[in-house]
C-alpha cells in the first residue's frame, strides 16, 4: 500500500467483535482514506473516515459487486453463530454469504481480500503441542460452526486458482475477547439471562478439569493489528494468531486460586446438551465436541511474514472478559450493546 491517503477498505460484519476493532484501526491510519463497513443494522458509531451500508449477506438481492468497486481490499469478518437449532439458517449467511462475497470481490477486481477463518477450520489436533498452518482444515463435521470455516476453506482453495491476481489472506485465530465483546458473548454463548454478575472466580469453589479443554485465546484488538498488517503487506495464504499461554484447569486454577477438580467429558457434554435440548444454553453440546478437539496452534509465520505478536497475555485477555461480564461492557453497535444481567 503506498503512502497516499486514498485506499478504500470495505469490511463486512464491521459491528461485531472483530469489526469494531477492524474499523477503528483502519479509520486511525494515515494511509486509509476511506472505509466502508457493511453490517445488517447501521451503528450509532462513527469513527473517522467510515461510512456505512445495511447488507443482509443471506440475501441474493445485495449487491456486492457495486459496494466493492473501487476498493483496496475487502476485509470479510461477517458471521452468524445463531441459531445454532437450525444450522440451515447459518449456512445461508456463513456459507452462501462468504461465496457472494468472494465472488464480489472477483467481479470487482478488488487486488486484495482478506478472511477470517479460525482456529475452528482445524482438523482435530494435539493439545501437547503446536501445528502450523499445513495443519488440514477439515473442522469437526459434527459442529455447524466448524463445519461452515472448512467449507470456506475449500472454497477458496478454488477461488485462489480460478482468480490468481487476487491475493488472499485466511485469518486463523484462536477464541477472540475484549472488554467490549463481553455482553455479545454472553447472549451467543452463555444466553441473554445468563447473570454477569457470577463470572467471578472467587465464587468458585473448584475448576472443573475436562479431558482436552486446553485452548487458545486472543485479545480482539491484537487480531485487528494482523488484519490490519495483513493489508498493508504483500503476503498471502493463512495465518495463525494466538497469544500464550494455553488456556487448561491448572493455569486457570493459578489464576484464580481455585482447585481443578477432574469431570469426565461425558457428564459434562450430557449437562450441555441437557440446556442446549431446552433451548436453556445457545451453545450446543456439537460445539463443545469440537473444542475438545482443536490443536494449539503456532503462530511463528505471523511473527516473521506479518511482523505481528500479540502484546496482551491470553491469561490477561481473559481477566478482562470477565469483567466486561460483571458490569455488562459493550459498545454502541447492535452487535455489541452491552446489558447488565443480575
Amino acid at each position: 500500500m503506498s503512502s497516499q491517503p486514498d485506499h478504500r477498505i470495505v469490511v463486512t460484519g464491521a459491528t461485531g467483535n472483530v469489526g469494531t476493532s477492524v474499523v477503528r484501526l483502519l479509520s486511525e491510519d494515515p494511509e486509509v482514506g476511506s472505509v466502508l463497513g457493511l453490517a445488517r443494522r447501521a451503528p450509532e458509531w462513527s469513527p473517522p473516515k467510515t461510512d456505512w451500508a445495511t447488507v443482509d449477506l443471506a440475501s441474493e438481492q445485495t449487491d456486492l459487486p457495486g459496494l466493492f468497486e473501487g476498493a483496496t481490499a475487502v476485509i470479510h469478518l461477517a458471521w452468524a453463530f445463531q441459531p445454532t437449532h437450525d444450522p440451515a439458517v447459518t449456512w445461508r449467511t456463513n456459507v452462501l454469504g462468504g461465496i457472494r462475497v468472494f465472488e464480489a470481490a472477483a467481479a470487482a477486481k478488488v487486488p486484495t481480500l482478506v478472511h477470517a477463518s479460525s482456529v475452528g477450520a482445524y482438523s482435530p489436533g494435539p493439545k501437547d503441542d503446536a501445528v502450523d498452518e499445513s495443519w488440514p482444515t477439515h473442522g469437526w463435521p459434527d459442529a455447524a460452526y466448524c463445519r461452515e470455516k472448512a467449507y470456506l476453506e475449500r472454497t477458496l482453495d478454488t477461488f485462489e486458482g480460478l482468480h490468481p491476481s487476487v491475493r488472499v489472506v485466511r485469518m486463523r485465530p484462536a477464541f477472540l475477547f475484549k472488554r467490549e465483546s463481553a455482553s455479545e458473548q454472553r447472549r451467543i454463548f452463555g444466553g441473554r439471562f445468563l447473570p454477569g454478575p457470577l463470572a467471578r472466580p472467587e465464587l468458585l469453589p473448584f475448576l472443573p478439569d475436562i479431558p482436552g479443554l486446553r485452548v487458545q485465546a486472543l485479545h480482539t484488538d491484537d487480531a485487528a493489528r494482523a488484519y490490519h498488517l495483513a493489508v498493508k503487506s504483500d503476503v498471502r495464504g493463512a495465518f495463525n494468531l494466538a497469544a500464550e499461554p494455553p488456556l487448561d484447569a491448572e493455569v486457570l486454577g493459578e489464576m484464580f486460586g481455585a482447585r481443578p477438580l477432574r469431570l469426565p467429558r461425558t457428564a459434562a457434554r450430557s449437562a450441555i446438551a441437557a440446556a442446549w435440548g431446552l433451548h436453556l444454553l445457545p451453545a450446543s453440546p456439537h460445539l463443545f465436541d469440537a473444542v475438545l478437539r482443536l490443536p494449539l496452534m503456532d503462530c511463528a509465520r505471523a511473527r516473521t511474514e506479518l511482523g505481528w505478536s500479540p502484546e496482551r497475555q491470553a491469561t490477561e485477555v481473559l481477566e478482562e472478559f470477565l469483567q466486561g461480564l460483571q458490569h455488562g461492557a459493550g459498545a454502541p453497535t447492535e452487535p455489541m450493546r452491552g446489558r447488565k444481567v443480575g
